[in-house]
């Protein structure tokens, strides 16, 4: 399996896991907490035979990579993503993140520039700021990511099973539930480490990105459904839409966190045409 070394920590080497399939015009995708690259598997497939180079990482802590007991944390992520960019050498790129993810390309793009980058796209994306403060009064209470750690080291397992409820809408009335959908997200956490996981939080949560956000000059779709129960619209994508300097912003009403696999083919039909540069209308 392909992997990139990135730094050492105390029992050695520090190693990211990626995919790099197919030819072309490179899409990058950084996936959310706790998750792996497996999470784009409806985005990999589907791009990558639409003639794209498709790439994905499992970030440092997460899914095949290193579990590792420090840099958990956003300029650290976004470092990691640096040196796989320069060691595939990589241009023109588009860069895809979810939840964290999106956290993850912005501070990418504000920490590293967008040399090697063309476009980016922003799903159900943490930026700028989830955290409620006196700047950010829309944010959450950090009560509520006290919970989730605290659930976390109580019972990690069960805790990942629950929260797919929330997560894909599978807790709202009438909701079509896939088990197969909530294994594999169960799955995917469960493959990384939980000193990692457990950091994240605070890095999802507690990170501004405002800034890295001003400093991005390329476009960028910002796609959030309105029925988002992990990461809500209000402080997210209605927020970064208006700082970011060329946003397209993407409403998806009744839409949960979850929408690239719950709605993989309306997902895909928009990110396809937007980096084809066709018009993507403002709702679904």
């Amino acid at each position: 399996m392909p992997y990139v070394t990135v730094g050492k920590e105390n029992s050695g080497n520090i190693d990211l896991y990626y995919k790099d399939w197919g030819r072309g015009q490179p899409i990058v995708f950084s996936h959310g907490w706790p998750l792996s690259a497996d999470d784009w598997d409806a985005q990999m497939l589907f791009f990558g035979q639409h003639g794209y180079r498709v790439i994905a990482h499992d970030r440092r802590g997460h899914g095949r990579s290193t579990q590792t007991w420090d840099g958990n944390e956003m300029d650290t992520y976004s470092d990691d993503l640096a040196v796989l960019f320069e060691t595939l050498d990589l241009k023109d790129a588009i860069m895809v993140g979810h939840s964290t993810g999106g956290g993850e390309v912005g501070r990418y793009l504000g920490r590293h520039g967008d040399k090697r980058v063309a476009k980016a796209a922003l799903i159900s994306a943490v930026p700028p700021l989830m955290l409620k403060t006196e700047k950010n009064p829309g944010g959450l209470p950090n009560s509520v990511f006290d919970s989730l750690r605290a659930a976390l080291a109580a019972n990690r397992s069960q805790f990942y099973k629950e929260i797919t409820l929330p997560f894909y809408g599978y807790n709202r009335p009438g909701a079509k539930i896939s088990e197969g959908i909530r294994e594999h997200w169960w799955l995917q956490g469960m493959l990384g480490g939980v000193k990692a996981h457990y950091d994240c939080i605070k890095a999802f949560s507690e990170t501004d990105f405002t800034e890295d956000l001003k400093k991005i000059d390329i476009p960028v779709i910002v796609m959030h459904g309105d029925d988002d129960q992990i990461v809500p619209i209000g402080a997210a994508g209605l927020m970064s839409a208006k700082i970011l300097k060329k946003a397209t912003l993407k409403v998806y009403p009744g839409f949960p966190h979850g929408m690239p696999t719950t709605n993989a083919d309306q997902i895909n039909a928009d990110l396809l045409a937007f980096i084809k540069g066709a018009t993507v209308a403002t709702t679904a």
